[in-house]
């Protein structure tokens, strides 16, 4: 949209004022194109005519909507300028009282000059984990960013804290040290972090001073780097100063005083420990006095000493202390020193001078010395040493110039003792530096140190530009928007004024080389070379003064005193006197040594021209060149980090607490770059929001259509594009829209039109239906008087004295008719009524004796069902006898085939035997393939040294050629001949190496074709694996002789090496290299001759191997189709491949024969595998049938266990079980005839197992001879192969068919492997068979065992007690503590089990009087729990389950132990089973103990597990739907945005949790008293958490989140309604914030409304409810801010109250946990022990 659109009527613009810089206006006519006046409505109802140039077009800035004022982030703002900071900042200081706000990657602080309650451990806590944009803006938000940035990158990072004096840097930065100091721990016994913390104060009383602007001003720059190690834990640290303001040592201004230390050290002058001092009061000394104020208002020195002392004392510098306090005492002396007036040009010093003697004797030094020294200067001449004194001025400089260079060297020596007491040790990780430097400043008279000051504030604006350029072009990269280059500030040009050569440092250095040089030289020379320079002025009324336009402001210096501050020059003589003092500390500052400056080492904020180096010493000294050495330090140091930017603002100059002067904020943000970073922001895309944050806010704006598309981006997309015509004026990112100036506002114009017209429709029908019901009321009103009206009249008109006569008759009439109507129905009532009576009486007796009647039937059924019930189990009983008979029958059945598996064993083992041979082969076979492998890899090796040697010869025989030419240059003169030789002889070299090539390329030939012909020959047979084993040894041999002679090839090689290169020098050696290859060729044939040879020999061996193989398997005609017809003809290494492929397919042959003997005996084995499935059929189906009868069995332990029960109840079912007992006689009879007849049946089945077994077992004779018979065939022909391979040793003798004989070995292996798993299968399934029949003939056992115990001739009457052995104790505390699972069915099924079995056991060892054995179970169970709650400290479930068990065996130990006021609930049976020799209270003790630490590792675990839900849940989320209370963020919300579509915790996860920690507690039993104090923890929890919260975060502080929180809140309470826990008072741990809910949604604005609040907010201190009052923030322009007026009204309504002064709750509060007496109902005489426990060495007694 275009920008004059934006200036319409009604909206807001800011024009500038003198008093407040920028003052608001409203629009009152839309401002048009052309138009010269912009008419504008002033606050104060005045109207203003703004005159605007049409050709410019210089409209004011816009004015933000209210909406968007009070931001956190300066950044969110629509509209980005000046007055709009300034605004915000105001708001949010004044009326907000929040003094922390986000500009970008700055956070601006505004000093309050007042104690807040916002920096406690609390406030840290809270902050700790958090990401920067979650919480209110903080300087602990700062610190946390830099120690998770460092965390998380490995990367260090600095802190850069700068403002004016005044304006709070010291404290920011002490505070973001302490916040470092409690967020790492280092766990140390040194406590290396409070050492850190330490160094402040003192620091602070060396360096701090109480000034005209501030009370504690830093008068140096400081930057202190705190070391982590690798667990991010503080080690160490170190400090860096700069620019030490040494002349207030000597000279204060008015209202000012000198250094804190000096006034600390007169304060305690009267101290027996300082009286060697000999101090005076601060008011007695010249350099203390000078300022006239010696005391600071709510400032003791005296505490402020002690303060000192205790930290010199916790750095461990007690007796460095006492000569610090010794120098300073000295200087104070030396200021003291009287100097007079001897003549015009001469000075001296009383010798008696009172303070001369105490700074002699203090610091030891000579009093003669200084005293001639102060008054004389020596001056050397070419000839001789002149003695010159000097006057009285000059000698006061030269005392004043020995104080500053003291207080200065001892100032080094301080800070150098601190870095050494914090020294960070070798293995530092990372760390984390704290910038604390002075600001830009400007005075009235600007000197030396205002220069130097300035000068660094432009070194860190520059940094700070780039750096701000640098993340705002990231963001575009990161978010795909195209990036234009942005204008913005540099001030390199300044940096370079004064940096540069020929520049203002450079300048001043160079007159200070001259000795007469004065600061008007330098100041000429500065008019002479920089008067062109835009950036440098000389004043208009001032020729002692020069002009620097700074980044900030312009400002005038005045040149006196530059050189001498320059030069901090010191006579000679007197730096003699200090240096040859006794005292060791003052000796050792003024020690002649080489001060080498520091070098600088890669520097990366560099001026545009490169310095000067100076070439005398003197310069190098020099306070400016030592300022800029120290400063690119600085700047290397910051630039090798992640910079944070602290920016701290003075609001005012008086002081005052919230008191805003605009006029200095503003030339203090011009100044520290705040309004640069508006400037560089609002250039592009200021204001972003995410998609989602846009479609919650705008979704008013949205038609239905646009509601519809598919994903919330592309519904923006669509509807920005219908709002805003100019597609220039937003972009859209991956998730964020960018938006230029000004737009954001106009959307909220849109919507609050949008808003207002719905208004205004509602307010239309609302007032429609108000009138309307009014009218109908007021005509129904009307209506009725004249209805009244009309009959009075009506009245009037007809009544006469008849007519009254006439009603009376008529009234009497009536009353006697009404009389007799009234009786006649009180007859006819009474008649009813008694008629009623009666048939309910005769109902009720009807109904009383069908009652009895149906008591009757219900006897006899029951009579009846209970005696089928007896017929039912007598059924039940007699199953089980037949069950029983069967399993014994069974059982000796199962012997028989045991016996016959016995047997079988013997034929496996021989199988076994048989595979453990084959598997002895296979491992030599894998032996083979080791050694294939290795000579494979030493056969590559010859090959690489062979090719190198012939790369070698081709090398030198390319070097011989280069040298001959070198030769034919040098040596033209030499013969003819000579050169005929050397071309001979390169002929020869050629020839040679062509023959070499040919027999590498023949070579490759033969290669190829003995690969592709063996690989023809892959086929598997076991004859042809035992064939090649002694075939590899031979080959192995083989390679050894190659070996040999490939060594020999080497020296030869080698030797003509040598040759070609001694051809070089003398070309006679040419026939020898000849002869020697010559010699070579006829090796090489012989090698072949021999390798013929020896063919033909293996091609001989071969044919009669393959006739004796074959002899007596094949015909004679395929014998002679393997074997060559012509021997003859094969001649090469081709025909012995083919005679050995028909060596193969004769084993082929033979292998298909004894395959076929193979598939005859395998089936044979399958035959055998059948009947053994057959038989296994058969068990399974025994099998089946006996888990049929084990569940009778198990139902029937059931029925007789609750008949058990009922017999202690019900007397008559004793007759019952007497019948029982009878039934089970002949049951018994009867089960004794059935066994009979199951045995003959098993005698059966056992012959016809026997049957079957024998003849398996002769199946089995049969294969073992025919696997006798092959291994004896294997034999023979490993026999017959050992033979050939023998013979075949040459055919071998290349090294190239070994990678294909591996993989054929391979192969083989693989099917020889899965034959032996085969078989190894067949043996594993038989192995289970057996031990699966042994396994069920146990059951079975066990279950007979089972089912005799479970019914017993007669029901026991057992004690409630457990017996144990001494020896299994410690296995009674594995079972039922170490090992028992909390998730157990059992444990589950009887909650506290292990509880009740030890006080069983308890019990038992007490009815013994068994002292030893009591005592030594009660220290196993306490330690056994300690042991696995120590293991399972964070397992929720372990420690709620042994909560509840101690929690249980703690009760039962007092409900059991005797004692009167435990046994009040018991019952006579549990009185009885009381312990009696024994008082257990001590272990009680003990068990309470324990029982509370288990509860708080409990409540911890569940905090751990809750604390994530609590803030997204209770305040992120929005659980009442259509209220929205997101607004728009700025940088630092964007980037760690906590508005995500999914994975969000919400209200119903916490209930999920509660719910979830809650029937876990239930399902282990806890008492429901000890669950009503955990909830109540929990809900504290909640409650504290997130009031916490709420202070800290200002986005939280709306009317639409008071609602949510209510909402949250009931939900709460529902669910401790569900879990009927309203009596455990955990409702009340919510009212805080119940009453901070309503305290947002009520009105504030009348006095009636602040004492509603005052009367209402109890819970809340009157710090909180200020807090919420001022961080109250509307989400909707129909909302108002809360006016600082009512705040105060509050305040003083609250001044009364008594209680906390805390802003943050402590959520590590623990409730007083109490374990109240709860005796249990359960009788430990019923108590059974599950036997899944494996109790079993357990008997009940």
């Amino acid at each position: 949209m275009a920008v004059l659109e934006l200036y319409s009527e009604f909206n807001r613009v800011w024009i500038p004022d003198a008093r407040h810089v920028w003052k608001s206006a409203e629009i009152t006519r839309d401002f048009r194109s052309g138009d010269k006046v912009l008419r504008l409505l002033l606050e104060d109802g005045t109207e203003y005519c703004h005159s605007v140039d049409p050709a410019s077009l210089q409209l004011p800035p816009l004015r933000n909507p209210d909406i968007l004022v009070g931001e956190n982030d300066l950044t969110a703002l629509s509209y980005l300028h000046e007055p709009a900071v300034l605004h915000n900042l105001r708001v949010r200081f004044v009326e907000s009282k929040i003094i922390y706000t986000y500009c970008g990657i700055i956070l601006v602080a505004v000093n309050p000059y007042k104690q807040l309650h916002i920096y406690g451990d609390a406030v840290i806590q809270a902050y700790s984990g958090q990401n920067m944009g979650d919480m209110d803006p903080h300087i602990f938000a700062v610190a946390e960013e830099a120690y998770k940035q460092m965390a998380r990158n490995h990367t260090n990072q600095s802190i850069i804290v700068s403002g004016e004096s005044g304006a709070g840097k010291t404290v920011s930065a002490r505070y973001a040290m302490r916040y470092f100091a409690v967020v790492s721990k280092s766990g140390s016994k040194t406590r290396v972090e409070d050492k850190v913390l330490a160094s402040n104060p003192v620091t602070e009383a060396i360096g701090n001073a109480k000034t005209t602007r501030n009370d504690n001003s830093s008068r140096f720059g400081k930057y202190t780097e705190i070391g982590f190690d690798r667990r991010y834990r503080i080690i160490g640290a170190n400090m860096r100063t700069y620019l030490l303001e040494k002349s207030r040592v000597v000279f204060q201004t008015e209202n000012e005083r000198n250094y804190h230390i000096f006034y600390q050290l007169c304060s305690c002058a009267d101290l027996p420990e300082f009286k060697k001092l000999r101090l005076l009061s601060a008011a007695k000394f010249q350099y203390t006095c000078m300022g006239g104020k010696i005391s600071i208002e709510g400032v003791d020195d005296r505490k402020d000493m002690e303060e000192t002392q205790r930290t010199f004392s916790l750095l461990g510098l007690n007796e460095f202390q006492s000569d610090v306090f010794k120098v300073l005492a000295g200087i104070l002396h030396l200021g003291n020193i009287e100097i007079r007036h001897v003549g015009s040009d001469k000075s001296s010093v009383c010798s008696g001078d009172p303070h001369l003697s105490a700074l002699c004797e203090l610091l030891d030094v000579s009093a003669e010395g200084l005293c001639r020294w102060l008054c004389n200067r020596r001056i050397v001449l070419v000839a001789e040493t002149v003695v010159k004194p000097v006057p009285r001025e000059r000698a006061l400089n030269a005392r004043d110039a020995l104080a500053k260079q003291i207080y200065a060297h001892l100032f080094d020596c301080i800070i150098n003792k601190i870095n050494t007491a914090l020294k960070v040790p070798a293995n530092q990780h990372a760390f984390i530096g704290v910038l604390d430097i002075y600001g830009f400043e400007t005075f009235d008279v600007n000197s030396f140190e205002q220069f130097c000051i300035n000068y660094a504030n432009e070194k860190l604006q520059q940094q700070f530009n780039l750096h701000v350029f640098k993340l705002e072009q990231e963001e575009y990269m990161k978010e795909d928007i195209p990036w234009t280059l942005i204008d913005f500030y540099d001030n390199q040009p300044v940096i370079d004024l004064i940096e540069a050569k020929m520049g203002i440092l450079d300048l001043l250095d160079e007159e200070c080389l001259f000795p007469q040089g004065t600061d008007q030289n330098w100041l000429q020379k500065l008019y002479n070379y920089l008067g062109a320079n835009p950036l440098f002025e000389k004043p208009r009324l001032s020729n002692e003064a020069f002009v620097i336009q700074h980044f900030a402001d312009k400002v005038e210096y005045q040149c006196r005193g530059f050189l001498e501050k320059n030069r901090d020059a010191l006579f000679e003589e007197l730096v003699d006197v200090m240096r040859v003092s006794k005292f060791p500390l003052l000796a050792d500052f003024f020690q002649e040594e080489e001060r080498n400056t520091v070098t600088i080492r890669g520097i990366k904020v560099r001026p545009a021209r490169a310095s000067v180096k100076p070439v005398n010493k003197q310069l190098r000294t020099s306070v400016g060149d030592k300022f800029r050495n120290s400063l690119y330090l600085l700047m290397e140091t910051l630039n090798a980090t992640t910079p944070h930017y602290v920016r701290c603002i003075k609001p005012n100059d008086e002081k005052l607490p919230f008191e805003y002067d605009c006029r200095r904020v503003v030339q203090q943000l011009r100044a520290c770059g705040v309004l640069e970073t508006i400037h560089i922001s609002a250039q592009s895309y200021p204001s972003r929001w995410t998609y989602i944050e846009f479609y919650s806010r705008y979704s008013i704006l949205m038609i239905h259509q646009e509601l519809e598309l598919e994903g919330k981006k592309q519904t923006c997309k669509t509807v920005l594009q219908r709002l805003i015509q100019d597609p220039n004026q937003y972009k859209f990112g991956r998730t964020k829209i960018f938006f230029r100036a000004g737009q954001v506002a106009y959307l909220e114009k849109l919507r609050l039109d949008k808003l207002r017209g719905a208004c205004v429709t509602i307010q239309k029908h609302v007032r429609g239906w108000i009138h309307r019901r009014k009218y109908c009321r007021m005509r129904e009103a009307a209506i009725v008087l004249q209805q009244y009206v009309r009959g009075k009249r009506q009245i009037r008109k007809m009544v006469s004295a008849t007519a009254l006569k006439h009603g009376w008759a008529a009234l009497v009439i009536q009353r006697h008719w009404r009389g007799y109507r009234v009786r006649q129905l009180y007859r006819l009532v009474h008649l009813a009524t008694i008629t009623i009576q009666a048939f309910t009486r005769g109902w009720i007796a009807r109904k009383g004796y069908k009652k009895m009647m149906k008591e009757h039937k219900a006897l006899v059924l029951q009579k009846y069902a209970r005696a089928w019930l007896a017929r039912r189990r007598f059924q039940t009983m007699r199953r089980l006898v037949l069950n029983v008979q069967l399993s014994f029958r069974v059982q000796r059945l199962k012997k028989k085939i045991e016996e016959q598996n016995k047997e079988n064993r013997g034929l496996m083992e021989r199988l076994t035997s048989l595979a453990s041979s084959h598997s002895q082969g296979l491992d030599k076979l894998q032996f083979l393939e080791a050694q294939l492998e290795k000579s494979n890899s030493e056969k590559m090796s010859l090959e690489a040294k062979e090719k190198k040697a012939k790369e070698d010869a081709s090398l030198a025989i390319a070097q011989l050629q280069t040298e001959r030419n070198a030769l034919i240059l040098e040596k033209q003169i030499l013969e003819k001949k000579s050169d005929a030789s050397i071309k001979e002889t390169k002929d020869s070299f050629d020839e040679i190496k062509k023959h070499l090539q040919g027999e590498k390329e023949k070579e490759e030939r033969l290669r190829k074709i003995a690969e592709n012909n063996i690989e023809i020959q892959r086929e598997d047979h076991e004859n042809e694996v035992e064939m090649l084993k002694e075939e590899i040894r031979k080959l192995k041999e083989e390679r050894v002789c190659l070996q040999q002679q490939m060594e020999e090839g080497r020296k030869t090689n080698s030797d003509l090496q040598e040759q070609v290169v001694q051809l070089a020098k003398h070309v006679k050696a040419i026939p020898e290299l000849r002869k020697d290859l010559h010699i070579l060729q006829t090796q090489k044939d012989n090698m072949d001759r021999k390798m013929m040879e020896q063919s033909e020999q293996a091609r001989s061996k071969m044919s009669e191997i393959t006739r004796h193989l074959l002899g007596g398997v094949v015909e004679e005609e395929i014998l002679l189709g393997l074997t060559p017809d012509d021997p003859d003809k094969m001649d090469d290494a081709r025909d012995l491949l083919t005679a050995f492929d028909g060596l193969q397919r004769a084993t082929r042959l033979l292998e298909n024969h004894q395959r076929e003997q193979k598939e005859t005996h395998e089936s044979k084995v399958e035959g055998l595998k059948m009947k053994m499935e057959h038989l296994q059929n058969e068990n399974n189906q025994l099998q089946k049938l006996f888990q049929e009868k084990s569940d009778i069995n198990e139902s029937i332990r059931q029925e007789v266990s609750r008949l058990t029960r009922e017999n202690s109840v019900i007397p008559e079912l004793k007759q019952e079980v007497s019948e029982l007992q009878r039934h089970k006689q002949e049951l018994e009879a009867h089960a004794e005839e059935q066994k009979r007849e199951l045995k003959d049946k098993m005698v059966e089945l056992t012959n016809v197992l026997q049957k079957k077994v024998e003849e398996e077992s002769a199946q089995r004779r049969y294969l073992e001879q025919q696997a006798e018979q092959l291994e004896e065939e294997k034999e023979a022909l490993r026999v017959r192969a050992e033979e050939l391979e023998e013979e075949i040793e040459q055919l071998r003798r290349r090294h190239l068919t070994e990678s294909e004989t591996k993989a054929r070995l391979t192969q083989e292996t693989s099917r020889l492997t899965a034959e032996n798993m085969d078989f190894e299968e067949q043996l594993d399934t038989k192995d289970r068979l057996i031990k699966k029949l042994q396994s069920q003939i146990k059951s079975f056992k066990k279950s007979e065992r089972a089912i005799q115990t479970s019914t017993p001739a007669a029901p026991k009457d057992y004690l409630g007690m457990l017996e144990y052995r001494r020896e299994d104790e410690s296995k009674l505390v594995q079972n039922i503590i170490m090992d028992l699972k909390p998730r157990g069915v059992v444990v589950n099924m009887i909650p506290c089990l292990p509880a009740y079995i030890v006080i069983m056991s308890v019990r038992h060892a007490d009815y013994l009087n068994d002292g030893a054995k009591l005592k030594s179970l009660m220290n196993a169970v306490i330690s056994a729990i300690k042991k696995v709650v120590m293991d399972h400290q964070k397992d929720f479930e372990t420690l709620s389950f042994w909560l509840s068990n101690t929690y249980r065996l703690l009760n039962c130990l007092k409900q059991y132990s005797g004692e009167e006021e435990f046994m009040k609930e018991n019952t006579q049976r549990q009185n009885k089973n009381c312990l009696q020799n024994f008082d257990l209270s001590e272990h009680r003790q003990i068990l309470s103990d324990l029982a509370i630490r288990i509860y708080h590792h409990f409540i911890s675990v569940m905090e751990k597990s809750l604390m994530p839900m609590i803030v997204p849940g209770m305040l992120e989320h929005e659980s009442l739907q259509g209220i929205s209370s997101m607004k728009p963020t700025g940088f630092r919300k964007r980037t760690n945005s906590i508005y995500e579509d999914s994975g969000a915790y919400t209200i119903s996860s916490i209930l999920q949790q509660l719910g979830l920690l809650h029937a876990t507690m239930s399902q282990h039993g806890m008492e429901q008293g000890l669950i009503r104090q955990i909830v109540k923890q929990l809900l504290f929890l909640v409650g504290a958490v997130t009031i916490n919260n709420i202070m800290l975060r200002k986005d939280m502080c709306s009317c639409r989140k008071g609602m949510q929180i209510r909402c949250n809140i009931s939900y709460l309470e529902e669910w401790l309604k569900e879990k009927g826990l309203q009596s455990s008072n955990a409702i009340d741990t919510l009212k805080p914030l119940s009453q901070a809910a309503w305290l947002l949604q009520v009105n504030k604005s009348t006095n009636e409304d602040a004492k509603e609040i005052t009367e209402t907010c109890t819970e809340l201190n009157p710090v909180q409810i200020v807090k919420i009052l001022n961080s109250y923030t509307p989400i909707d322009d129909f909302e108002k801010r809360v006016a600082p007026s009512f705040v105060r009204k509050v305040q003083s309504l609250l001044q009364d109250h008594e209680g906390s002064t805390q802003l943050m709750l402590d959520t590590q509060y623990r409730f007083q946990v109490t374990f109240p007496f709860c005796p249990s109902s359960q009788a430990l005489e019923l108590l059974q022990v599950p036997s899944s426990l494996q109790l079993g060495f357990l008997t009940r007694i």
